[in-house]
């Protein structure tokens, strides 16, 4: 059967995987009395609920004779990790723009990559039928982006389609008669090469392995596409690593193709056909699965490498233990590098005392996946704020730099510039109108300034305002960035919160927690209203006394408690102080110092 490949590029929430959804309903990979899921591509429970594609994955339909393996990418830089390795594997990008916001920042970071290896696009205008939707001005902006990132003349000439997803329909004019996707399965066979693979199907076996599953029948799986030759189960076949040195030998004791939604075990695959292979100990992403004969390696494409540093711990608070099964640092350790094995973008290393672990990775939303699956598995961590990974060149300190697009009310743009320009050292680039009462601002500012920084413009902007942020560069150390400004108040004491005593405590700041919560001494219950720590004791109940007055004993009414969200208490915590993590409960706290570290952190304050 005729094969293409191609990969579906697109923001956060610009429509992807609903287009991947009525690709595979119109091609009748269902039958028609089959339940399917709604976005059935997003096969995870973390996937489902925040409406974003983690892991890359591949699905297979067809169309007119043809076999069509399409593969859903990451619309989330932090997770670009699996973008880079994916494109590798196909002849062609399908890049899918709302047409209201044009181009973003993860569509840049991911064409860029697509452009620079050949690859020539289709634009599809999604969401065309959206009251505030320009199809023409999203249009103009996919050209410029294309010019800009150093398109050849081949790939500036793209076809275009217009679309929704939703409605499940396509038309090349966007008076169309808008009935299903018959025009961009067409589109796709006209403008998509076949794998050029093909021609090399009598050479010995190689493939390039791009992503790693694990199943618990068959272990290690490697999904790629293969270079060449063919392969059937019961071959001998060797592991190469990028230098071309020798990981392993195994026999191949089984082959999935992509058929549908499923993975089908098939008797022989053929060069160019993306498959998934078992058999390996110890084969990885990168290297390359290949016939006895095979000496050299395939070029692999290089990783952007992690810009942000966590230090995983274990939960050393008086409430250790009590939610999680999964405590001990040996268990926690097993589990990062198990990780680490399968995820290339993020790295993992041992603290000097072996009771902690520094994860490197992309950004603030990778590391809050990963300790959200954590502690959905029953682990309980203790987790530090997120430091800046910097590079020394030529005697020189280098930071990484991210370019930052946000779309705001025009009336919160000034206070977002005085934000990102003021003390987070942000550079601005360009600053425009995006229409029905908006301002969209381009900014590079340094990755240390970002930190912490979406709740804050959430507040500014009065939770209306859009942040999208993606690496750019390394560039010279831009000087200190102060941290959070507000002090924290802190529990003195070990029990049960009382609400009288929180009553008390409102005026002090913003409380964390509400009454007939548990609480320990040193950890943060609260915001303190100054810039200073404050100790406060929130077990203080009312003195009882013999004596009753007219509105003195009336019921006590607490204002609602602040609950941050995982990504927002990393972000929030300061240096000295750790989120405390497990299955129920998120909690702050102060790091437990010894009397020779406290005093060392008294001489460096002054």
């Amino acid at each position: 059967m005729d094969l293409r490949n191609i990969a579906i590029i697109a923001h956060v929430d610009h429509g992807k995987t609903t287009l991947v959804d009525e690709l595979l309903k119109q091609s009748g990979a269902f039958r028609e009395n089959q339940s399917v899921a709604e976005r059935a591509m997003d096969s995870n429970d973390l996937e489902r609920e925040r409406g974003i594609t983690i892991l890359a994955k591949a699905t297979s339909v067809e169309w007119g004779g043809h076999r069509v393996n399409i593969v859903d990418t990451p619309g989330h830089a932090d997770f670009g990790g699996e973008v880079e390795r994916i494109l590798s594997m196909v002849d062609g990008v399908v890049l899918l723009v709302d047409a209201a916001e044009g181009p973003m920042p993860q569509t840049k970071f991911v064409t860029a990559k697509a452009l620079a290896l050949g690859l020539r696009p289709i634009v599809v205008l999604n969401k065309v039928d959206k009251p505030d939707a320009e199809p023409e001005r999203a249009l103009n902006e996919v050209f410029d982006l294309f010019a800009n990132l150093g398109a050849s003349d081949e790939q500036l000439d793209f076809p275009h389609l217009y679309a929704s997803g939703r409605s499940g329909w396509a038309d090349r004019e966007l008076d169309g008669p808008r009935k299903d996707l018959h025009a961009l399965f067409d589109l796709v066979l006209e403008h998509v090469p076949a794998p050029k693979q093909v021609a090399r199907r009598n050479e010995p076996f190689s493939m390039l392995a791009t992503t790693l599953g694990a199943d618990p029948f068959l272990g290690r799986i490697l999904t790629g596409r293969i270079e060449s030759g063919t392969v059937k189960p019961g071959d001998a076949v060797k592991a190469l690593a990028r230098d071309g040195s020798l990981v392993e030998q195994f026999r191949v004791s089984k082959i999935l193709a992509f058929r549908g939604l499923s993975q089908q075990s098939i008797d022989e695959a053929e060069a160019g056909d993306i498959v998934s292979i078992a058999g390996m100990a110890k084969a990885t992403v990168a290297d390359t699965i290949c016939a006895p004969a095979v000496t050299e390696a395939i070029p692999a494409q290089p990783i952007d490498p992690p810009t942000i540093t966590v230090t995983f711990g274990i939960n050393d608070s008086p409430l250790a233990g009590k939610d999680g099964k999964k405590v001990q640092s040996r268990v926690i350790r097993d589990r990062l590098m198990k990780e680490a094995e399968s995820n290339v973008a993020i790295r993992v290393t041992d603290t000097p005392g072996g009771e902690a672990f520094e994860v490197a990775g992309r950004g603030e939303l990778q590391m809050g996946v990963l300790i959200e699956n954590m502690r959905r598995e029953g682990f309980e961590l203790s987790i530090s704020r997120p430091q800046v990974l910097f590079r020394e060149e030529d005697g020189q300190r280098l930071e990484p730099i991210e370019e930052v697009t946000i779309d705001v009310d025009d009336e919160y743009s000034g206070v977002v510039i005085e934000k990102i320009t003021g003390a987070r050292k942000g550079e601005l680039l360009e600053m425009r109108p995006a229409g029905v009462g908006k301002t969209r601002i381009i900014a590079h500012v340094p990755s240390r300034g970002l930190i912490g920084y979406h709740g804050e413009f959430l507040t500014d902007t009065r939770g209306t305002g859009v942040l999208n942020r993606v690496f750019h560069e390394w560039a010279p150390y831009k000087g200190p960035i102060p941290g959070r400004r507000a002090g924290v108040l802190i529990s003195m004491e070990n029990g049960t919160s009382v609400a009288y005593a929180l009553f008390n405590l409102e005026d002090r700041g913003k409380l964390f927690i509400g009454a007939q919560e548990p609480v320990y001494q040193g950890m943060i219950i609260g915001e303190h209203s100054r810039d200073n720590d404050l100790e406060v004791n929130p077990l203080k109940g009312k003195k009882l006394t013999n004596i009753r007055a007219s509105g003195t004993d009336e019921a006590v009414r607490l204002t609602t408690p602040v609950r941050m969200s995982l990504e927002e208490a990393i972000a929030y915590v300061d240096d000295d102080e750790l989120v405390e993590v497990t299955p129920n409960a998120i909690r702050l706290r102060k790091r437990h110092l010894d009397p020779h570290e406290r005093k060392r952190q008294a001489r460096a304050a002054g």
